[in-house]
């Protein structure tokens, strides 16, 4: 059971940062469908960012005196690293939809297209190949917690808490946990989340208000791509052990439907990213996956196609968007273009 809680969040929280992100353009009016390329973009240059600074040799000392909190700095370093790139990956987006008011679907699908050829060109130039590792070392050795980093043997159990928030976790998973939180209140609580909520719902109304709605939307998509970049490189640390391949196994997208299914509310879409999480986890590591501890693996047993499990996340996300979009309310003046002169 700890096993399948601590997996489950490993999926879980990185798509709910990336839902968030799209809720965050959404309500400002915008239309985010590049989530997967930003994501994409992103973990490029989180990677990226680990992979020079090991090079500089900045943090040598800090991983051979198993300095963890050192580590988990140039950890929260390349997050924020690879949330900047995202942010600025997001405004040719901004740019695309706000000054030259094109249509929003067909700049979203265009960084799609483009996200993963520019990273693919420029992991050919750096590594010759077409994947971008760590320079050294893996993902988990340098910023993984271990029970043994807190006095535990190798032999020694920790209890039912350790064992699923403390052992063999990402303390990126729980600073993504925090800035979810963080930026929900600021969203929903703060002047500033009213007022870009407003610029989604009726701009012309927001501006007779005297509020920037250029300005707002373009800040809702610069947040869009930052908390889509983090999730973005968290996903990869997290999963890909810190390598870049140009490929997220479509979690922008899954991160569009819960972002639907949780109708643009982050408890919501909380709710929903924890059970698309369950089915991935389940999808990934079936074969392993020991739900009471009793050493029999029971979906393994089951002897059903591998294929059939990786499907489940996707089609439970089908399923789930079919029963529930009709209900789902979005914002009014999404995907419209911002005319100061119409009332």
């Amino acid at each position: 059971m700890p096993f399948l809680i601590r997996q489950t969040l490993v999926y879980a929280v990185p798509l709910m940062l990336v839902a968030l992100a799209g809720v965050f353009a959404e309500r400002s009016g915008i239309i985010n469908l590049a989530l997967e390329g930003i994501m994409i973009f992103g973990s490029f240059m989180g990677v990226l960012f680990v992979r020079t600074v090991q090079e500089w040799g900045w943090f040598e000392a800090a991983y051979t005196a198993s300095n963890i909190w050192a580590l988990q700095g140039f950890c929260f370093l390349a997050m924020l690293f690879a949330a900047a790139m995202g942010a600025m990956f997001s405004l040719l987006l901004a740019f695309a939809a706000i000054n030259l008011k094109a249509d929003q679907t067909i700049g979203g699908t265009a960084l799609n297209l483009l996200a993963p050829a520019v990273v693919l060109f420029f992991i050919r130039i750096i590594a010759n190949q077409n994947t971008l590792n760590m320079f050294k070392g893996d993902a988990a050795s340098w910023f993984m917690l271990k029970k043994s980093m807190f006095g535990y043997g190798r032999k020694e159990n920790m209890n039912f808490l350790g064992s699923t928030f403390v052992d063999k976790v990402y303390v990126a998973t729980y600073i993504c946990i925090l800035v979810f939180v963080v930026m929900s209140i600021i969203l929903y609580k703060t002047r500033f989340g009213m007022r870009l909520r407003s610029c989604g719902e009726n701009p012309q109304a927001s501006a007779s208000l005297g509020i920037n709605v250029i300005g707002m939307r373009y800040a809702g998509t610069v947040i869009s791509g930052a908390l889509a970049g983090m999730g973005g490189f968290v996903y990869v640390l997290t999963t890909a052990n810190c390598s870049a391949n140009g490929d997220v196994a479509g979690f922008g997208f899954l991160a569009l439907a819960v972002m639907i299914f949780g109708n643009w509310k982050p408890l919501n879409i909380c709710l929903a990213a924890l059970l698309f999480g369950l089915f991935k986890c389940v999808a990934a590591s079936y074969s392993t996956l020991d739900i009471n501890g009793d050493g029999i693996y029971r979906l393994k047993e089951l002897n059903i196609n591998t294929n059939i499990y990786r499907m489940l996340p996707y089609v439970i996300t089908l399923i789930v968007l079919a029963f529930t979009s009709k209900s789902s309310r979005a914002p009014k003046a999404e995907g419209i273009p911002y005319d100061p002169g119409k009332r």
